[in-house]
């Protein structure tokens, strides 16, 4: 498993040792808006030869450490010393997360943009300032039997009955569990977007912004492999890794084609279900992207909301009567998400709101539009609502 998935607790003796600052400080130095800080600690420690994996989590950790804790840092001390200061400050919120006074946390924890955008509470500051936790996706019935393999994990009790938090540090994707499609690397918010959409075998869907097949694939195990699914999305690269997933996971009922998001449909084929999981601002994941707090602007908040919108209109009328539309994005923003609601359903009075059903702890409400929030779920934060033609 990539050190970029590997938020453990290190035990720092003595503070952050020299190669280990030496090498964050270099990643955050080169660490910009068109280099995000994750590009660059894989291709950093994909570059050097490290003698541990223990010192790679702890290069990763020091730099999301250095974003996670970005507005308490003094930006006139030398760079190796905010990074010491960052790790002190997320070891202090670790042991004693009381010490740390709500209004600081709401006002240091992204930039000012944000408040105009979504409710920014004292929960989800706590929630993105604590390191995220490692979820796993185990095939349908399979949960407690990988978890009884795997050691350190624990299966999820609510409706996701095949979710595993893993807490222990082996490197995962060396697993033969994982060679043999036992399991996906998945957050639990992601899953919630499967289990909604509710799909059953047989019916045909279209994942239209597929990226790498997360969700394509739990689609298909929903469905037991059964039906067909298009999956679609406008860059090539992510199409083929998803095959070479879908291959090693024994997904077999999908077919993929690309699609820029425009006009031009991939197919005329109508759907049971289409799921629009559109790129977004990634709000909802700056727990596990602490960088891009810093990077993303209003401007692409609303950009993206119009592009959410056209996708959603674009697809629309391919669904068969009855047909069911999920939208989801990991974003939190109103304006790509209860904005792009509003005026997709202005345009489609064909097409209803459907309740989706309360799935995850926390006591979610039977409702048409859920807002998953990472201080309930334990993951990222999701926005899911859905209609159904009639």
């Amino acid at each position: 498993m990539s050190a970029l998935y590997c938020h453990r607790p290190i035990a720092y003796a003595g503070g952050v040792s020299s190669l280990i600052l030496q090498i964050a400080a270099e990643v955050i130095a080169k660490s910009s808006r068109d280099n995000p800080a994750d590009s660059g600690l894989r291709e950093a420690l994909k570059s050097r030869r490290l003698p541990t994996p223990e010192q790679q989590r702890e290069i990763s950790r020091a730099v999301f450490n250095y974003f996670r804790w970005f507005g308490w840092l003094d930006a006139a001390h030398p760079l190796p010393g905010q990074i010491k200061h960052a790790s002190e400050l997320a070891q202090a919120f670790k042991e004693r997360p009381e010490s740390f006074s709500d209004d600081k946390l709401v006002e240091r924890v992204a930039t000012e943009w944000v408040r105009d955008q979504m409710e920014i509470s004292p929960a989800w500051a706590r929630a993105i300032q604590a390191e995220p936790k490692l979820w796993l996706r185990a095939r349908p019935g399979q949960g407690a039997a990988l978890c009884e393999k795997l050691g350190a994990a624990k299966l999820e009790k609510t409706l996701l009955s095949d979710a595993i938090h893993y807490k222990g540090e082996e490197d995962l994707f060396r697993r033969p569990e994982f060679h043999a499609g036992e399991f996906e690397i998945q957050d639990i918010a992601s899953q919630a977007v499967g289990w909604l959409c509710a799909p059953e075998p047989g019916e045909t869907w279209w994942d239209a912004c597929a990226g790498e097949g997360g969700k394509t694939m739990h689609l298909s195990d929903l469905m037991q492999n059964k039906g067909l699914i298009w999956a679609s999305d406008r860059a090539e690269w992510r199409l083929k890794n998803l095959k070479r997933r879908a291959a090693r996971a024994k997904v077999f009922n999908f077919r993929s084609e690309s699609w820029d998001g425009g006009a031009k449909l991939p197919t005329k084929t109508k759907f049971d279900g289409i799921l629009v999981d559109a790129p977004c601002s990634g709000v909802g994941t700056w727990q596990r992207n602490p960088h891009a707090r810093w990077t993303t602007t209003l401007p692409d908040v609303t950009e993206l909301g119009a592009v959410q919108l056209q996708l959603l209109n674009h697809v629309a009328g391919s669904l068969k009567p009855g047909g069911k539309l999920i939208y989801s994005v990991c974003t939190l923003t109103r304006a790509e998400t209860t904005e792009v609601v509003e005026g997709f359903s202005k345009a489609h009075p064909e097409l209803q709101p459907m309740e989706l059903p309360a799935i995850l702890s926390g006591g979610l409400p039977t409702a048409a539009t859920k807002t998953i929030w990472p201080q309930d779920c334990g993951g990222n934060g999701m926005f899911v609502t859905a209609w159904r033609r009639a």
